[in-house]
């Protein structure tokens, strides 16, 4: 067995998600565990180099985690022919320049999404790292969660019989930033800056929807600014002029209908920060961010309406939980390692630019129907 390097310029790295989920669950953790084993028993070490415009706040967070490269001049570290891997986690309107620049230095490029507000840019980037011959890829961690690989093992079963729908609930309170801060930077309200949930929860549904339920046909959106005013990190009062809430229905392949609400002007009451329920003629599950329930059509309850008694059957404990049969870890740092091995043995990949394009597509769509009042096709992307 053997340890070998592989360079990962890293930008984007001073954000939430990029230092959380990216350099400390992710990178950190698999430099932690001795890196990535391959299919010949060598171990692959990331040796990334952190790049951001703060040199004290780059500086500090790889001192913080024990990375020894980091620098404020993105076109020296693209430059350097030893790292192989650029990676951005930095703000979607500068994401498809980055991505751009340095697949012409000739990196693998693996990024956040959106990988663009526009379409046109997204098909545009997918066809320059077609033509230039290198491998890349896009963030879809929420296939990755223990709830959502609990559906895809129960409709790899079998399990719902002809799947007949999905009602996904997303969306939390955000704090408006007056009397207590808010979870979620500012930028995410302003239209300027490319807030807006349906432009960032769109994405996700659509690489969710296609690969555990139906591949997406058409969509009909309703979106709504709820909070139009809110308070910025700096306490100052800001017009919040991007959409914080999404009510979309999808026509999938198959028939199936999915209905999923996004919203960050909901209070929870449900099992978790988001949930599925999927009904099929032979059984129904409904899955959060780790657990699963189902109910097949042998155990199902048979109520009758009567709104003059009290209801007498337990809804919620007719129900059984799928088991953790196998282990989950962080499902950014699974997606990094498959990344890993794609691009130093070629192992198996999907998720890649032209998936993040589809993502870009349905929110761009999403938008338009909002805008026009009506369904739109979803039609399949020429790269």
């Amino acid at each position: 067995m053997a340890e070998r390097r592989i360079g990962i310029v890293m930008h984007g790295i001073t954000g939430r998600m990029g230092l959380n989920q990216h350099l400390i669950r992710s990178i950190v953790a698999i430099r932690a565990q001795g890196g990535v084993a391959l299919a010949n028993g060598d171990r692959l070490i990331p040796d990334p180099i952190l790049v951001g415009r703060d040199a004290g706040k780059v500086e500090a967070i790889a001192k913080a985690h024990g990375i020894e490269r980091w620098t404020t001049d993105l076109g020296a570290a693209l430059s350097n022919r030893s790292d192989e891997i650029f990676f951005d986690a930095a703000t979607t309107q500068m994401r498809a320049e980055l991505i751009g620049r340095a697949i012409d230095a000739g990196k693998h490029v693996y990024c956040e999404k959106p990988i663009s507000d526009k379409l046109h840019v997204a098909l545009a980037l997918a066809r320059k790292a077609k033509a230039a011959g290198i491998k890349h890829g896009v963030v879809q961690d929420k296939l990755f969660l223990p709830g959502l690989k609990k559906l895809a093992m129960l409709r790899q079963s079998g399990f719902f019989g002809r799947m007949l729908s999905v009602r996904g609930e997303f969306g939390y309170w955000v704090f408006e930033g007056d009397w207590q801060p808010a979870q979620r930077p500012s930028w995410n309200y302003r239209k300027k800056d490319g807030g807006g949930i349906i432009l960032d929860m769109l994405c996700h549904w659509r690489y969710v929807l296609d690969n555990l339920f139906g591949e997406v046909k058409s969509v009909s959106c309703l979106g709504a600014t709820h909070i139009p005013t809110r308070v910025d990190e700096q306490g100052r009062k800001y017009e919040a002029d991007a959409d914080d809430a999404a009510y979309a229905t999808f026509e999938l392949e198959g028939g199936v209908i999915a209905q999923v609400n996004s919203s960050w002007a909901t209070r929870v009451r449900r099992d978790d920060l988001v949930t599925f329920h999927v009904d099929g003629t032979h059984g129904s599950a409904v899955a959060g961010l780790t657990k699963c329930w189902t109910q097949h059509r042998v155990n199902t309850p048979k109520p009758v309406w009567n709104p003059d008694i009290p209801q007498t059957i337990d809804f919620f404990g007719t129900w059984e939980e799928v088991p953790d049969n196998w282990p989950s870890g962080n499902g950014f740092k699974e997606q990094w390692e498959m990344f890993l091995r794609h691009v130093a043995e070629d192992g198996p990949w999907k998720y890649d630019l032209v998936e993040g394009a589809k993502g870009v597509q349905l929110a761009e769509l999403g938008l338009k129907s909002w805008q026009e009042r009506r369904w739109l096709d979803v039609p399949a992307l020429e790269i």
